[in-house]
């Protein structure tokens, strides 16, 4: 009896590289494949959500970004170490396909498929490549962009896929947007990951300077960090300002469904969610982002005018207030920007990314 074709995702340990990854392994097991997922001991951790057949293979890798100097010499020889076990590995399953998404724990097994010219593709989430999607971008058969445009280096194409989102996200797709007025209305405010303090020191400002009337109707949903929480909450509760403060949500797509306006970073996840659903947003990309890569992420919606953009460098209480209140004042204007968001999203972006492994796995041709 012939085996079912082996897909080996190589994916980097955070939430950004792991979400797609889990979306595509979903689908790749539903049309009949294996799956094997190829990350390190960090990558290990967020596994959770993947389904349980999905075989986890824990490999050598390490990054230049954290530990000390020893830490950093030995990085070379981890990854090395993590390649040939790859090899061997690969040799033997002869997968199908192997898909990286990312991080420098993708480093083992599209190192291995190179080498050894197994079908090898990449996804890319971001609007700028990440040092290790940089790294292979020339050495593979595909790249799916999951942000578009997306900067690539010359000679490399690449094919707008979309990113993956989640299915409580695609459940609430193209929910219909209730325009701002004299009613209850929902401010959603995310964080994300890091560098939140920026918006737990200016977002409650911003709201504080709006006109009384309209903050009378605002519901604030606010994401922010633990060591941040108690402060926020006790400025909206002294200001009279509606709010749950929380350090996470894990009802985002009911209560971006729900929103007038999302103000947020602009994480890759964070863009496809808004997009998807389809709100008005005003986005605050993250200053020390590899490659400004935020900044890239939101042009797509920036440029349909489904968006505000605000470099952080330039973000204040004034000038976010001012915007916050042009959108919630004008409601047709607050309705063409939800519209236009819906105009980027790709709720297709799964089966997207299923068809370019089908496609790519099926020629078997290696450059």
């Amino acid at each position: 009896m012939t085996k079912a074709p082996l897909l080996i995702i190589a994916a980097g340990g955070t939430g950004g590289h792991m979400f797609p990854a889990q979306a595509l392994a979903e689908a790749m097991l539903r049309k009949g494949w294996r799956v094997k997922l190829s990350t390190d001991a960090r990558g290990a951790r967020y596994t959770g959500g993947f389904p349980h057949v999905v075989q986890v293979e824990q490999i050598a890798s390490a990054t230049f970004a954290r530990g000390g100097i020893l830490a950093k010499l030995l990085v070379p020889f981890r990854v090395l170490g993590g390649v040939i076990g790859a090899m061997f590995k690969m040799f033997r399953d002869k997968p199908a396909m192997v898909v990286g998404f990312g991080g420098y724990p993708s480093i083992p097994a599209v190192c291995a498929a190179w080498i050894l010219r197994r079908p090898r593709m990449l996804h890319e989430q971001n609007g700028v490549l990440g040092q290790v999607n940089q790294l292979f971008a020339k050495r593979v058969n595909a790249v799916a962009c999951g942000t578009w445009p997306t900067s690539l280096p010359e000679g490399v194409k690449g094919e707008f896929t979309g990113n993956p989102v989640r299915r409580t996200v695609l459940k609430r797709a193209g929910s219909g947007y209730i325009s701002p007025g004299d009613y209850p209305m929902s401010l959603l405010v995310m964080g994300g990951s890091q560098g939140a303090r920026i918006l737990s020191d200016v977002v409650p400002e911003a709201i504080k300077s709006l006109p009384a009337e309209m903050r009378s109707y605002l519901r604030v949903s606010h994401q922010a960090r633990e060591e941040d929480h108690n402060r926020v909450d006790t400025f909206y509760a002294s200001h009279g300002i509606a709010a749950e403060v929380r350090p996470f949500f894990d009802d985002v797509p009911r209560r971006m469904s729900e929103a007038q306006l999302v103000i947020s970073r602009a994480g890759a996840s964070s863009v496809a969610d808004i997009a998807v659903i389809g709100r008005p947003s005003i986005l605050i990309p993250y200053a020390y982002a590899t490659g400004d890569h935020q900044t890239a992420n939101a042009r797509g919606l920036v440029d349909a005018q489904a968006a505000i953009l605000i470099p952080e460098s330039q973000l204040d209480a004034a000038s976010l207030g001012a915007q916050i209140e042009a959108i919630l004042g004008n409601p047709p204007a607050a309705l063409q920007m939800a519209q236009a968001a819906l105009s980027c999203g790709r709720p297709d972006a799964t089966e997207r990314l299923v068809e370019m492994v089908e496609t790519n796995a099926d020629t078997g041709q290696t450059p």
